[in-house]
């Protein structure tokens, strides 16, 4: 098996493809056209999120099994023609649960307590105490939309604050655990103080945080998306903080991510959000640790394993 490999990726992946004895060409540089002209020659294609793999670039892959998505999103994978061409697509849902479930609760801990904005003012001589005066995670109740692995786990480490946590899932039924109860969206709008996002982008959870959704909210909440910034509606959510329906909003991702590209409303929205001390924003690190860069390979890897050893029975 020959596989390509068109994205930069931690060099543990490499001593676990040779254990398995398959031939790969590492090559991080390669961009779009550069994929498409040598495809052919490839029985597995390996990436991160650099390149959109869509019929264009796929029907140039007469010979391609399988797609492996170092990471959990497979949103710029068209799945519907990977079905149609037999190609098995795998991605690391499991390699980096417990880095973005770890970075929810940080982030969600950092805005309640005002950590960004003492730690600044503290290094400018400034003791402000009352201003800095902090809000308990214990006892609230956190919505999860989305219970699959990231959803599960941020669900266990919020346990271990106290909370009450509903979750709801489209795609799942009878799963409530010890961690979160099974919830409808209905019920996470009357009853939830914050709202934690943990689904895919698709066609019907793009845009689903928009102005509707947010009047939908029986109190004031906060919001965290570690998901896809399309999923939430930037504008919306702006005007929602300035009438305190939205209390404080940690975001991970962004509508459009390339803030030298942004558009006049996303600019204005973003501005809104930098000068905020009621927002807490990182650059989509989320699942970016060092442990999960390691674990997204090992997930990968296991899971080809396994394909193609039920494809030699």
């Amino acid at each position: 098996m020959k596989i390509l490999i068109a994205d930069q990726m931690h060099p543990s992946l490499f001593a676990l493809l040779d254990a398995q004895g398959w031939q790969y060409d590492y090559r991080p540089d390669f961009r779009r056209n550069d994929i498409i002209s040598c495809l052919a020659e490839y029985d597995g294609l390996i990436i991160r999120s650099k390149t959109r793999i869509d019929e264009e670039l796929l029907t140039q892959a007469t010979r391609l099994q399988f797609i492996a998505r170092a990471g959990a999103g497979l949103d710029l994978i068209d799945d519907a023609a990977t079905q149609r061409l037999g190609i098995k697509l795998f991605h690391a849902g499991t390699g980096n649960r417990d880095a973005v479930a770890e970075h929810t609760v940080g982030m969600l801990l950092m805005l309640f307590n005002n950590l960004s904005r003492a730690d600044r003012e503290v290094r400018q001589a400034i003791w402000d105490r009352e201003g800095n005066r902090g809000v308990e995670l214990m006892g609230k109740t956190v919505g999860l939309i989305g219970y699959g692995n990231n959803g599960t786990a941020t669900a266990q480490r919020l346990s271990g604050f106290g909370c009450r946590v509903l979750a709801y899932d489209k795609y799942r039924e009878d799963y409530s655990d010890q961690y979160a109860q099974e919830a409808t969206l209905a019920d996470i709008q009357r009853e939830a103080d914050v709202l934690s996002l943990h689904i895919p982008l698709t066609e019907l959870t793009s845009n689903l945080i928009n102005e509707t959704f947010i009047s939908n909210f029986q109190k004031p909440f906060y919001l965290i998306n570690v998901s896809r910034g399309e999923i939430v509606n930037s504008k919306a959510v702006v005007q929602a903080m300035k009438n305190n329906k939205i209390l404080g909003v940690c975001l991970d991702v962004l509508e459009n991510e390339k803030l030298s590209q942004l558009t006049n409303p996303q600019q204005e929205a973003f501005d809104y959000f930098r000068s905020s001390p009621r927002a807490v924003l990182t650059p989509h690190i989320a699942g970016w640790t060092h442990e999960s860069y390691v674990r997204i390979n090992e997930v990968l890897v296991q899971q080809i394993t396994e394909w193609v050893a039920e494809q030699d029975r």
